[in-house]
């Protein structure tokens, strides 16, 4: 996606200020017309693309926040728990089931890696040969938030945990490790046999 921000002042509502939407409720579909009107020489011209006007700033801010919550819900294992965050154009039928052979073993591997717990799930391939093993998750507080359709508390959370996530890239029991600000991490993580 391409986003252009025209130069200005104007804000998104962020949630918990005046006037915020409440990321919790279910999010409408709405059409809007795929038409961006910008001035021109004499008058006003019409060109494709979507331009989000005042009035839709709370809608706008609504679908940027759940469609987060639908990719941090599917990073963790995707399928039902996702589907609560999607508009049926944003693909929720694809959700509407755990999509894997193993459908009861989603979401049920918890590590701690660098004194967080995390809740997510594990996947095991091979990779010439080596065994290897990847975990995607999120912390624990974060995804039972996710999980329970609190997306305010969610970012209320997140918000507060800036600057405290640690970055080293490795750990005792893992190869790689990455954690994001949005509290994921990706693990990796080589079995020989």
């Amino acid at each position: 996606m391409h986003v252009l921000e025209a130069p200005g002042a104007t804000a998104l509502r962020p949630p918990g200020k005046p006037s915020a939407p409440d990321l919790d409720l279910y999010l409408e579909q709405e059409n809007r017309a795929a038409d961006t009107v910008r001035p021109a020489g004499h008058g006003e011209t019409t060109v494709p693309g979507f331009q989000i006007m005042p009035d839709s700033f709370a809608w706008f801010s609504s679908v940027l926040a759940r469609t987060e919550a639908a990719v941090l819900m599917a990073f963790t294992g995707g399928g039902k728990p996702t589907v609560q965050y999607l508009t049926k154009e944003q693909g929720k039928r694809h959700f509407q089931h755990d999509a894997y052979a193993n459908t009861a073993r989603l979401r049920d591997a918890e590590h701690t890696i660098h004194g967080i717990d995390f809740v997510g799930t594990d996947h095991i391939y091979r990779l010439n040969g080596t065994r290897v093993e990847a975990f995607s998750g999120l912390r624990r507080s974060l995804y039972l938030h996710l999980h329970h359709g609190r997306v305010n508390e969610y970012q209320r959370e997140v918000h507060d945990l800036r600057g405290q996530w640690p970055d080293h890239s490795t750990s005792k029991q893992w190869n790689a490790v990455s954690v994001r600000a949005d509290g994921t991490v990706m693990a990796i993580r080589l079995r020989g046999e």
